[in-house]
């Protein structure tokens, strides 16, 4: 189970979302505009090496008209991962592990594996903020029994409506979507025809929450 350390992020991780997240293509604020956020919602994955921070964040801009909550799959690591500069998000001094890798987790294979792992029942979805605490809110569904969680490989492509996981299982090769819904719809938590999703909490403005689909699995054409 991963550690929760109460301890200090220089930069946070908020500070380093606000530069990184208006280059995006989901992003919805203006161009110039700095982001304005705040931590709405989430949850942890744990590496089952215990090597990779794995944490899907909701957070909410409210520089715009009306406000906007993003996901961000974020991984931390201790060392770079080769080759994946264009998934950083940027470097950070953790007050207990050190200097930490943020990255985009959809470019991040323990995340993405891990994520699949979750659809298919194979992982526990946990608290955000504490140690080896489950989340039981966080639900991840998939429509077959028997589907394992092994990935072959993974293509990773961001358009205006989110990221899209391509994955190809080890056992069967078959060929499946993984969308993260970058931009959640509060409310909004399952799509017909759907081979799968992960579905959680997500901030309504009213202050209450309600269950919207963080992931949707589709089959690949």
């Amino acid at each position: 189970m991963a550690v929760i350390h109460k301890t200090t992020l220089t930069p946070t991780k908020l500070e380093l979302l606000a530069t990184w997240l208006p280059a995006q293509p989901w992003y919805r604020g203006k161009s110039g505009q700095q982001p304005e956020l705040s931590r709405t919602g989430g949850f942890r994955l744990d590496d089952p090496e215990g090597e990779v921070g794995i944490e899907f964040m909701a957070v909410t801009d409210t520089s715009v008209d009306q406000p906007v909550t993003y996901q961000v799959p974020f991984s931390y690591r201790g060392a770079p991962i080769a080759g994946a500069d264009e998934a950083l998000i940027g470097t950070t001094e953790h007050g207990v592990l050190g200097k930490r890798w943020v990255y985009d987790g959809t470019r991040d294979p323990v995340l993405v594996a891990q994520l699949f792992a979750l659809i298919v029942g194979e992982a526990e979805p946990q608290m955000q903020s504490t140690s080896d605490t489950p989340d039981p809110s966080v639900i991840g569904w998939f429509a077959e029994s028997g589907a394992t969680a092994t990935i072959a490989s993974t293509t990773v492509t961001d358009d205006p409506s989110g990221t899209d996981l391509l994955v190809e299982t080890a056992s069967d090769r078959r060929r499946l979507t993984i969308h993260i819904n970058r931009v959640l719809q509060p409310g909004r938590a399952t799509e017909e025809q759907a081979l799968g999703h992960v579905t959680a909490d997500a901030p309504l403005p009213d202050g209450t929450t309600a269950r919207t689909a963080f992931a949707v699995v589709r089959t690949h054409p």
